[in-house]
């Protein structure tokens, strides 16, 4: 069974997504993905051709996504809130045919894009402003003002090609192949650089049958509301997957989710389930303290990963609100979870049990099985891995083997199954949800002429949150300066860097620790912090 036949072989005449004031119902949603793949369809693409989604969390993207795996095609969702870089990498390294993207993110794309990189031969664009030169000219004027800066790529709008093929028969949808990859989700590793996890439709309803049913047991009465994005492995569960795999209804919203747009939807579409990062957690407690009381009412219960909740932060929101938030881990690797908190049994602080259907081991620095009650290397098993990365058999082979994921996490068990996190067992870390690489924040650093010397490693908030902290060692000139320095810094990673990866916190040095190969020694880095903070708390 495909994706398509899975969420619409019922008749449900209930809402599907609510969107922007729109309510749109199975059927009618079923109806608007038979139309987008008879769009895809008539721009060329054939069966495992990339189409590359980049879009925000709207129906366009539901429509694409479903009928892209469906048709069999790999559809390659991309997050809009990359850097511009980042988002032509991904084009380039999947070799993506088609493109279907916002109009405004199409410009971005286009304007001095480099001549080496590879551009899908077709793109579509969503324009969500109905313009008068549109509605009078159809696709020539919108297509002229594109063609001139892309003449490689055929570009029209989805208003446009609707309009043409609004007679046209649908193309036939395939049965699934469990070995076949229907979509690519990127992440960062070890080097910062993206890396495609390729997955099959059987990863999705794999997932649904272990975390969705497990720890969500989802009715038609839920509503999903998820503040982590669409193209996330963790949003594309929450508000595609779970929600329309079971008949419940999903809630998308285009724009940024602060505080104030959450405390909107928690109010007026009234969320049975909500999903977030910890920070944004954080972010809403002090929203609801000192802005504006926070209506949860609605919600039964509230869902946590990305990165470690700290336990006083899940503590402080149920005393808060009396709604249980379940943290767990998933990965991109993974699709979504594989260890989850349960409503029957919350350990705040831990990232709960292992989930049915997956298993876990913990190994020492020598790959031999960590001793009890120690902690380890965790390496996962499970069939909602991914097959690999796309064009990267190197890295592929380092963290996919004999069947087990390696996480990259340290963990320990305890005696009632609860597993705790540790830290990272490499360098990278997660801020507000997401990979900074170490290596990437140093060299924007490194740009100022002032800093001789950076090493950029986990450190965490006044919230117990994860945030980049930058060991910098000044040049000999600037040595009594480290306060105009620092605030030069600011400024450089403000324009350079999303601010996830901003480094939080300076600390000036003299030197920075080296191996015998030259190569940062981080962990003594990090060692300092914590000594640090446990002089000051002590």
């Amino acid at each position: 069974m495909n994706l398509f036949d899975a969420i619409f072989s019922r008749d449900r005449q209930i809402p599907a997504i609510l969107y922007q004031g729109q309510e749109i119902t199975y059927p009618d949603l079923r109806a608007e993905t038979l139309e987008m793949a008879t769009v895809i369809a008539s721009v060329g693409t054939r069966p495992r051709d990339r189409v590359a989604l980049l879009l925000n969390d709207s129906p366009e993207f539901v429509e694409a996504f479903i009928a892209g795996c469906s048709m069999g095609a790999i559809v390659v969702p991309i997050n809009t809130a990359l850097r511009l870089e980042d988002q032509r990498a991904i084009l380039h390294n999947s070799r993506a045919s088609l493109a279907i993207a916002e109009a405004d993110f199409v410009e971005m794309l286009l304007n001095e894009a480099p001549t080496d990189l590879h551009f899908p031969q077709q793109l579509i664009t969503v324009d969500r402003s109905v313009k008068k030169h549109e509605q009078e000219c159809g696709n020539d004027f919108y297509v002229t003002e594109m063609v001139r800066r892309q003449p490689r790529t055929r570009i029209n709008t989805l208003r446009y090609l609707k309009e043409q093929t609004g007679s046209a028969e649908p193309p036939p949808f395939l049965k699934t192949n469990e070995d076949e990859t229907s979509f690519i989700l990127y992440t960062s590793g070890s080097t910062g650089e993206p890396k495609g996890a390729m997955h099959s439709q059987a990863d999705i309803f794999y997932t649904n049958g272990a975390f969705c049913r497990e720890v969500l047991q989802l009715t038609q009465s839920d509503r999903l509301f998820s503040s982590s994005r669409l193209p996330f492995a963790y949003g594309l569960g929450n508000s595609l997957s779970f929600p329309l795999l079971n008949g419940a209804t999903s809630v998308l919203c285009c724009d940024k989710p602060t505080p104030a747009i959450i405390s909107r939807i928690f109010r007026e579409l009234r969320p049975t389930i909500f999903f977030a990062v910890p920070v944004v957690y954080n972010l809403l407690l002090e929203y609801h303290r000192s802005k504006e009381p926070l209506d949860c009412s609605s919600l039964r219960m509230c869902v946590s990963a990305g990165e470690a909740l700290p336990a006083h932060l899940g503590e402080q929101w149920e005393q808060t609100f009396d709604v249980p938030v379940l943290d767990g881990i998933g990965s991109t690797e993974m699709l979504h979870m594989f260890m989850s908190n349960h409503l029957n049994d919350v350990c705040y602080g831990s990232s709960g049990t292992v989930l049915n259907g997956y298993e876990a081991k913990l190994l020492d620095e020598h790959g031999d099985p960590a001793a009890i009650g120690s902690e380890g290397h965790l390496w996962i098993k499970g069939d909602s891995a991914a097959s690999g990365y796309w064009e990267r058999p190197e890295e592929t082979a380092r963290t996919f083997v004999d069947g087990w994921v390696r996480t990259g996490d340290l963990y320990r068990c305890d005696e009632k199954g609860h597993w705790f996190h540790m830290g990272r067992s490499d360098d990278c870390f997660k801020s507000s949800g997401q990979w900074v690489s170490p290596v990437e924040v140093e060299g924007i650093l490194l740009k100022h002429a002032k800093v001789a010397r950076a090493a950029v490693v986990e450190d965490f908030d006044e919230h117990h949150l994860p945030c980049p902290c930058a060991f910098v060692v000044a040049g000999d000139s600037e040595k009594n300066q480290h306060n105009l320095l620092e605030t030069e810094l600011r400024e450089l990673a403000a324009k350079l860097l999303p601010r996830f990866k901003q480094p939080r916190k300076y600390v000036f040095v003299s030197e920075l620790p080296y191996t015998a190969t030259g190569k940062i020694q981080r962990f003594r880095l990090r060692q300092e912090l914590r000594n640090k903070e446990r002089s000051a708390t002590s």
